[in-house]
């Protein structure tokens, strides 16, 4: 067995997909009305996007009743402060909670929680 990939739930796929491609660079290799597939440039797992239309946006943190997160992503950075900004122009908004001093929390936009780390 081999992990082909991560997909991640949207209201919109191609919004979503739009967001982590101006994030992370990667290349659309799939593109449908309902799924976008994003390919890493070392040909690892791919990142994909998937219409949902019951699609709940999960709370960070989570408190009891909140939609929680499945899942999320980490993503290792050279210059932390650097990544952050892009990451906002991209897009993404720093959440309001961050556990840890060395890594920081942002959101996408459709609210996963995502990483960044030196």
């Amino acid at each position: 067995m081999m992990l082909a990939g991560v997909v991640l739930d949207s209201p919109d796929a191609k919004e979503l997909a739009a967001f982590y491609h101006r994030l992370l660079g990667w290349t659309v290799v799939q593109d449908q009305p309902d799924w976008v597939k994003l390919g890493a440039p070392d040909g690892g797992p791919a990142l994909s996007f998937q219409t949902e239309s019951r699609y709940v946006r999960p709370v960070w943190p989570a408190g009891p009743g909140d939609p929680q997160m499945s899942v999320h992503l980490d993503i290792q950075v050279d210059d932390l402060e650097a990544a952050g900004r892009h990451a906002e122009k991209a897009g993404a908004v720093l959440a309001e909670y961050q556990p840890q001093d060395d890594v920081r929390v942002y959101l996408d936009p459709a609210g996963h929680p995502f990483c960044l780390f030196v």
